[in-house]
């Protein structure tokens, strides 16, 4: 009787945990963000695929996922376990491209569905007998099929009761050979030679030069209740199978190896060898069973005796049908991944805080700089640094030589220099900074889409409208006087007043002349207000445009707090 803990409460921490995990984003390339990724979507894919619906359905068949490195013999194996070829084999390497599950027919239903591996389309061919008995026959069912060939029934695996689509987790990571492009294609056989409670899943290969192999192997071995990690003689000790070894010791699953192909002459010195290492590793007490290197083993194709894979099929077959030995897989495969959570849930959550902490600082030099350059902007207005070059000769030239137009205009165009030289020494400054973070190599914030409008453009355009609105200022005082001067001047000698400083003292005496010391006053005081507004939104819009790249990654605290919220209500619940 299986006893694994399934209370709605336990499920519950564990769907907020899920969708915790899944909202974690690591955007900024920081040390230890890429294996952050990793890690996030391989907890994803053991969450969504494996616990999730275990947990819901204890009752559905055990999942024995066949993994392994290039050439090690994984489909022959699982052809031979089920009696007929099920699974392409064959010399070239990587054969495995869309994995194949097997299973009994009464258990179809099981893995038709989107119960486990939602992302993945279902596809199966019809059943057809096997052509023949023995090793090295072509077999029924799929010989030689691949997931493009089925002419059966399709289904497309959509988000099921594992817990929701993942969004940014494995989006884009197309393997297999579906109809579509990118398409990713989980063929489901059948046959009768397996028994009721037990599949076998034909994984492709975990070190595939495919890197979407890669990533689809590692996700199938993540929906395994039992591991069945295939090695050969000759590469027992390469570093791909050893890394699975010790994630499947780190997760305490229920692992099984087999060490494959090995010649008669050395069976008892390899496996010698490999339990030695097995047991330094502190994986001596996995069961391991060994397959001598047999003619059907070249080639690809043929089926190994069965007396060649019997310890291995009767080592499964028991997981089955004892009660007592299918509960201790389970329990130890879920148990073991539950109990992982308590280290990889608060590396998760210090890597979030990590990105954040880098977004804050990011954020600080945009800041720093726009708020340095409006500081510097005031200070030139205040000390009249706009009535300078030509605006200040203009000024000098008024009116005799010059119109209030051209004063008016040579005015404004020093002030949008100001601001855009402003903007310009910014980013510049930010460049600068940037350029000695790795977190600003973020390929959002190293690119910058061209603008619809330039910066020159944006600043200008500022400009212009300040100068409309200090013109309407201007009529509307004069509009109720019965002898008004000219509205374009009196703008001119406001615009100057207000920007020129000690320089422009008489443009202020002047303008009091003309419409009276009360109405002057009132119309630098609004002209300065509308200036200092101004000023103040431009270069604001500006550190806004800035920053919108990183606002637009969300590298917030809050994930990290979730996380580990949603960690320790988990942790209450068991």
């Amino acid at each position: 009787m299986v006893t694994l803990d399934v209370r709605p409460q336990l499920l519950d921490a564990l769907s907020n945990l899920r969708n915790r995990v899944a909202a974690a984003r690591f955007p900024l390339p920081l040390d230890g963000a890429a294996r952050a990724r990793v890690d996030r979507d391989e907890l994803l894919a053991q969450l969504d695929d494996y616990l999730m619906p275990r947990l819901r359905q204890p009752e559905a068949p055990l999942l024995a996922v066949i993994g392994g490195s290039t050439g090690a013999g994984k489909s022959t194996l699982v052809n031979s376990l089920v009696g007929r070829q099920v699974s392409e084999a064959g010399v070239l390497r990587p054969t495995t491209r869309t994995p194949v599950l097997v299973c009994n027919p009464e258990d179809h239903h099981w893995f038709a569905g989107v119960r486990v591996l939602p992302e993945l389309t279902r596809a199966w061919m019809p059943q057809r007998e096997p052509a023949g008995e023995g090793g090295g026959g072509s077999g029924g069912g799929a010989s030689g099929g691949g997931a493009g060939e089925a002419a059966g029934r399709r289904g497309t695996g959509g988000v099921g009761t594992a817990g929701g689509s993942r969004p940014d987790a494995r989006a884009g990571a197309g393997a297999g050979t579906g109809d579509g492009a990118g398409e990713r294609v989980l063929r489901i056989e059948t046959a009768a030679t397996l028994p009721r409670g037990l599949a076998l899943l034909d994984a492709p290969d975990i070190d595939s030069l495919v890197a979407e192999n890669r990533e689809l192997a590692a996700e199938l071995i993540c929906a395994a209740d039992v591991w069945v990690m295939v090695t050969t003689a000759a590469r027992y000790a390469d570093a791909v199978p050893w890394h699975l070894l010790r994630t499947a010791k780190e997760y305490d699953a229920t692992l099984v190896t087999v060490l494959d192909r090995v010649p008669h002459q050395v069976v008892a010195e390899v496996s010698r060898q490999y339990g030695a290492l097995l047991t330094k590793a502190g994986l001596g007490e996995v069961p391991r069973f060994t397959i001598p290197e047999l003619p059907e083993s070249a080639g690809g194709g043929g089926l190994l005796p069965s007396t060649a894979v019997e310890p291995l099929r009767e080592w499964l077959v028991h997981r089955v049908r004892e009660p007592s030995a299918r509960a201790q897989a389970l329990l130890r495969t879920a148990n073991g991944l539950i109990d992982s959570l308590r280290a990889r849930v608060p590396a998760l959550a210090g890597a979030v805080s990590a990105q954040h902490a880098a977004g804050v600082r990011l954020t600080a030099v945009v800041e720093e700089a726009y708020e340095s350059e409006h500081t510097r902007v005031r200070a030139s207005l205040q000390a009249g640094a706009v009535l300078s070059g030509g605006a200040l000769g203009r000024w000098r030239s008024y009116p005799l030589d010059c119109s209030a137009e051209e004063l008016l205009d040579a005015v404004v165009e020093n002030l949008g220099a100001l601001l855009l030289c402003a903007v310009s020494a910014a980013d510049e400054r930010i460049d600068e900074a940037w350029l000695h973070d790795p977190a600003s190599r973020a390929p959002e914030l190293t690119y910058r889409e061209p603008d619809a409008e330039s910066v020159e453009h944006r600043v200008g355009l500022a400009v212009r409208r300040w100068r409309r609105v200090i013109e309407e200022y201007a009529e509307d005082e004069l509009r109720d006087l019965e002898n008004p001067p000219d509205a374009e001047a009196v703008a001119a000698l406001l615009a100057t007043a207000l920007l020129g400083g000690r320089r422009a003292r008489s443009a202020g005496e002047t303008l009091a002349e003309r419409v009276g010391a009360h109405r002057a006053l009132r119309l630098r005081d609004r002209g300065g207000r509308l200036l200092t507004s101004y000023t103040e939104k431009i270069l604001q819009t500006e550190r806004d445009r800035r920053l919108a790249p990183i606002d637009a990654l969300e590298v917030h605290s809050g994930p990290q707090a979730e996380l580990i919220a949603a960690l320790s209500v988990l942790q209450k619940e068991r």
